[in-house]
């Protein structure tokens, strides 16, 4: 079966035919405002999650501002995870952003133009993030060729914004 297939209220996974076609599941991330650091393996190659893996991802990709967990869409995972290894693949990933809780979305609504009032950060399927040693530049032509859901490029605040919504780039 080709697709995606529900899993529970919010985590979609690909099929067997699906996962051949997908970098392996693994990521490594580094939260700067908390300084975690999480090497996870969340799905494997037959294209199964591994939910306590994807448990300790919605941990690290929390709201840094008020402590509030979410899950995070299997999606933005491997929309990440596609760009990543497009980009070679060995950095570790530099977690601007990643899950935000409504009550901080809205204080980053008031405070500027630039945070979207109805943010999918706030679905758990955004991530603003960078990779050190590789140019912002390279990541955002990476995730262009993609074309799969939104690339926002952040020069002056250094980091490339991806989701997991409709393909669109600012």
């Amino acid at each position: 079966m080709v697709g995606l297939l529900l899993l529970g209220s919010r985590l979609l996974r690909p099929s067997v035919a699906r996962a051949n076609e997908l970098p392996d599941g693994e990521l490594t991330f580094f939260n700067v405002h908390t300084n975690e650091r999480l090497r996870v393996r969340y799905r494997d190659d037959a294209g199964n999650y591994d939910l306590t893996a994807l448990d300790e991802v919605n941990h690290i990709l929390r709201c840094h501002h008020t402590g509030e967990v979410a899950a995070i869409d299997v999606r933005m995972l491997e929309h990440v995870n596609l760009v990543q290894k497009a980009v070679d693949g060995a950095g570790e990933i530099h977690v601007i952003s990643g899950y935000r809780s409504p009550e901080y979305n809205a204080q980053l609504v008031k405070r500027s133009r630039r945070a979207a009032q109805h943010s999918l950060h706030i679905q758990g399927q955004a991530l603003d993030f960078y990779i050190p040693g590789v140019k912002l530049r390279k990541i955002r032509h990476a995730a262009l060729k993609l074309r799969y859901g939104g690339v926002g490029f952040y020069s002056r605040a250094k980091f490339i914004h991806l989701d997991c919504g409709p393909f669109r780039t600012w």
